[in-house]
């Protein structure tokens, strides 16, 4: 399959088990935008066998050093 996506994911995709506080969040996949902002492509590195599915934000990489 060809990649046509931009290198940067606009979103992240997580499986989400459990509620509130004692949610356990896993990303499992990425989204880029279609470039009308009518749509997203999305790739999944597994798949959910429980859990609901929640596409979010990347959040801004953290610059430690």
């Amino acid at each position: 399959m060809k990649q046509t996506q931009k290198s940067k994911p606009d979103y992240a995709v997580y499986v989400v088990e459990g509620e509130g506080d004692k949610a356990h969040w896993t990303k499992i996949g990425a989204g880029w935008s279609h470039s009308d902002d009518e749509g997203i492509n999305i790739i999944l590195s597994a798949l959910p066998l429980n859990g609901r599915l929640t596409i979010r934000k990347p959040k801004a990489e953290r610059d430690d050093s």
